[in-house]
Parts: structure tokens; C-alpha cells; sequence
């Protein structure tokens, strides 16, 4: 018992400094945060009172509330439309043997090199002429689209490592293709599908750069750009605000891992198993 004990503590005694550099900025957002605001820019740790208040005059003044909705509507736009178009696609990929199969996988990881900003404005022009600009499905759509890239790479890998005589299995029982992906090989690769749905919830709640080109009403705005009004072209920085608003945009991400973390060390190990 004691030495597990012992174990324990020299554990968490060599991941303190790990624990303490992670959790620094959040502890610097909170403290700004619930600061009044005559002390925001004050060299003093603690407040002298603590402002639960800040909370609510930022969500009522910023309209945090839309830009909330809108990032959880673009991410989820592109988390399901992008797994949904990849299961097919990756499964063709890690079972199907065809010309020019290996052509595609480089131009999959090819693609993933091209940064939106690269494209953002040959992109604008054809939104614009679409006339789809400052519409929010659009830019769920256009996160969709540049993830997919990703979701395929990432399931066919995972996918290869799913036995092919389990679906032989069910074939010889009367199943169908179509029925064995979905009754026998899906269940399967629920892991590496929540863990592909995380990154790519993340990377479409975190862009920024599309969001920025393409929404233009306040009505509109995302997450970051939210709380990127909040500080550009300012004159004065309401900075207890902008923490507020940024801690409370970390919140969404966080109960995601957290309650999907089992899924994610599960995903990530069988990814490593080949």
C-alpha cells in the first residue's frame, strides 16, 4: 500500500510542472475575468472582490449567445457531413484493391498541406457569386469541405486494421455489403470514428481566417471572431470581457473530451495496432 502511495506521489510530483504550464492560462483568463475592471490592468494576482457579474455583461453586451449558437452550428455541420462522406469513402479505401487507389491517398495528404488561407480568396469569389456570402450553413459547408481531406486519411488507417474475416463472417450468414458495414464493421470503429469527429469538431470551432472573410453581420460571427471584435479596432479593450469570453468558448471543447475521452484512448490505440 505504501508503495503504491509512494508511486503515486513521485508521479504527480514529475507532472506538476506539465500541470502547472497547462493550466497557467486558464487560471490567467479566469483571474481576469472575474476582476472589476479598474483592477483589469492592475500588477495584483487576486481581486480585491470577485465579479460573477462579468459573466453576464459579457454575454448580454458581446452577443455572445448567437455567436455561441453559430460556431456550434457550423462545427457540428462539418463534424457529421464530413464523417458521414468519409465512412464510405475510407472503407472503399482499406478494403477495396483498384487502379489508381494509391494516386488518391497521395492526393489526400497532399491536400491537407493547403492552408485556407491559400485559397480564401479564389474561395470568396465563388461564394460571392453564388451569393452566399455572410450565410453561416455556407461556412459549416466550406469546414466540411476542407476536412474531409482529413476524416479519410484518418478512418482508412483505422479501418485497415478491422479483420476482414469478421465481414467474411457475416457474408456467409446472408448478409449483405451494405449490411455488414453497418450492422458489424461501424460498431467496431466507433472509437476511431469519435476520435476523427473530436479533431474535427476542434479544427472547425477554432478556424477562424474562412469565418473572418466570409461573415460580415454581427449576427453572423463565430466564436473567434467574436472575441476578436472584442479587441480589434478598439480604443479601449474591455479585457475582463474578452477573458470571459474566451474562458466560456474553452467550455464546449472541454465537456466534448471529456465525455468523450474513453472513445478517444481507445481510438488512438487501435490506431497504433496494425
Amino acid at each position: 500500500m505504501m508503495s503504491k502511495l509512494k508511486r503515486s506521489i513521485i508521479a504527480w510530483a514529475l507532472l506538476s510542472p506539465l500541470v502547472v504550464l497547462s493550466l497557467f492560462p486558464f487560471a490567467v483568463m479566469f483571474i481576469t475575468a472575474v476582476k472589476p475592471q479598474a483592477e483589469v490592468l492592475n500588477p495584483t494576482w487576486w481581486p480585491s472582490e470577485i465579479r460573477w457579474q462579468n459573466f453576464i455583461d459579457m454575454w448580454t453586451v458581446t452577443n455572445f449567445g448567437r455567436a455561441l449558437f453559430n460556431s456550434l452550428y457550423t462545427s457540428l455541420i462539418a463534424t457529421i457531413g464530413a464523417i458521414l462522406i468519409s465512412i464510405p469513402a475510407a472503407y472503399a479505401l482499406s478494403r477495396f484493391r483498384f487502379r489508381g487507389r494509391g494516386a488518391f491517398n497521395q492526393f489526400l495528404l497532399i491536400s491537407q498541406m493547403l492552408s485556407p488561407i491559400v485559397l480564401v480568396v479564389g474561395l470568396f469569389r465563388l461564394i460571392a457569386a453564388l451569393g452566399l456570402v455572410d450565410n453561416v450553413p455556407t461556412v459549416g459547408v466550406i469546414y466540411m469541405a476542407f476536412n474531409i481531406a482529413f476524416t479519410v486519411w484518418m478512418l482508412q488507417s483505422y479501418f485497415a486494421t478491422i479483420p476482414k474475416d469478421l465481414e467474411e463472417a457475416a457474408w456467409m450468414e446472408g448478409a449483405s455489403r451494405g449490411q455488414t458495414l453497418i450492422k458489424v464493421f461501424l460498431p467496431l470503429v466507433t472509437p476511431a470514428i469519435a476520435v476523427t469527429a473530436i479533431f474535427t469538431f476542434i479544427n472547425a470551432w477554432n478556424e477562424f481566417v474562412i469565418a473572418l472573410t466570409l461573415l460580415r453581420r454581427q449576427e453572423s460571427y463565430t466564436l473567434p471572431i467574436q472575441v476578436f471584435s472584442l479587441v480589434a479596432g478598439r480604443y479601449t479593450v474591455e479585457w475582463h470581457h474578452v477573458m470571459a469570453a474566451t474562458l466560456v468558448a474553452t467550455i464546449p471543447v472541454a465537456i466534448l473530451f471529456a465525455w468523450l475521452q474513453r472513445y478517444l484512448v481507445r481510438g488512438l490505440s487501435l490506431g497504433a495496432v496494425k
